[in-house]
């Protein structure tokens, strides 16, 4: 008989929630096949077969949370006897992500005359998120401070370069690496905005681990570039395009996701134009990016064209004055606005 249990959780997570069984009792079960889905705080975590076999049993259904090592089924490996080809998946049995969404929450659906409601329990997910997000608002004094860039020198870098960038590094040049690279330099200049507080102590860090937002159809999970300042750019889109992948197929690890000493959020990938974003706890401060479009500035007294971006930084007020915040983005600015600083780190 084998058994199919909870894995090894993290110390930080202590339960998770049964999300989807993809074998009932019955089924053959093979080699790395997997047999169901748990959900923990940040990521769904597939367990496969380690032995082929029948699963027998099935012990907790979907919806019930878990604990580590927990036994959720049971296996006869009798079906390593009788080694078979692999089921073939019968395209009429495919179900959509709503469906699958409303059999694990079990909806509780309502009517009045002709006016349907539906409540449906938030995901352990999508509570986590709005419990951090609540905790952030309550326990910090959280303040945005904005500010604006032009984006014409970015734009025509990435214009004149983006064949030979991607050409040499397999990998479009986009935006994030540059306002990941900005960050950091004004990260080194402004260390406060780097630190947290811990009781009545200032936590300063010499390192630079830069969380960046990332939308999932199960919600934002917040991965991170680890030692971001020791990063070139080809590595910083690498990174991105392999973390947003892998969070829309739920296989980010735990690990990948703590810690993080500041963070990029980029609200304009949704068209958004402005936004006060909410402190990723314990961080003391997160950039949020927005929109670029089209607007009329005025240079050198003459009114022109240029594509704008609105830059926001919401910061905790108990440990970063003003004026640091400000200094901050005005950094950033400067660093965007003329990316030889980048290259020059000045």
């Amino acid at each position: 008989m084998i058994e199919i249990k909870v894995p090894v959780l993290p110390e930080s997570i202590s339960e998770a929630t049964v999300v989807l069984w993809h074998k009932k009792a019955g089924d053959a079960v093979h080699l790395d096949e997997v047999i169901v889905e748990i959900e923990t705080d940040k990521v769904v975590l597939e367990i496969p077969a380690e032995e082929p076999g029948v699963l027998t049993k099935i012990m907790v259904d979907e919806g019930e949370t878990v604990t580590e090592q927990q036994l959720l089924g049971l296996m006869d490996d009798k079906a390593a006897e009788t080694p078979s080809e692999p089921a073939v998946i019968d395209k009429t049995e495919e179900v959509t992500t709503e469906p699958v969404i409303k059999k694990i929450n079990k909806p509780a659906i309502t009517q009045t005359g002709n006016r349907a409601e539906e409540r449906v329990p938030m995901s352990r997910l999508r509570k986590t998120i709005a419990t951090k997000l609540h905790s952030a608002t309550q326990n910090t004094a959280m303040l945005t401070t904005f500010n604006e860039i032009d984006m014409s020198a970015i734009l025509e870098m990435r214009s004149n370069y983006k064949e030979v960038f991607e050409k040499k590094y397999g990998i479009k040049l986009g935006f994030m690496s540059f306002f990941v690279s900005a960050a950091v330099e004004a990260l080194k200049k402004f260390p406060t905005v780097n630190a947290y507080l811990d009781g009545e102590d200032i936590v300063y860090h010499a390192y630079c681990d830069v969380s960046v937002a990332v939308s999932s159809d199960r919600g934002l999970v917040v991965p991170v570039l680890r030692d971001a300042h020791k990063m070139a750019m080809h590595d910083i889109e690498k990174t991105i395009v392999d973390f947003s992948s892998r969070a829309q197929s739920g296989d980010l690890a735990l690990e990948e996701m703590s810690g993080g000493t500041f963070t990029i959020s980029n609200g304009g990938v949704f068209g958004s134009l402005l936004s006060t974003p909410i402190l990723n706890s314990p961080q003391s401060a997160i950039l949020g990016m927005h929109k670029t479009q089209e607007r009329a500035v005025v240079i050198d007294g003459d009114i022109v064209i240029r594509p704008m971006m609105y830059l926001a930084l919401s910061y905790d007020h108990r440990i970063i004055d003003g004026k640091e915040a400000v200094q901050f983005l005005i950094a950033i600015k400067e660093a965007l606005e003329d990316p030889a600083r980048l290259l020059l780190k000045v």
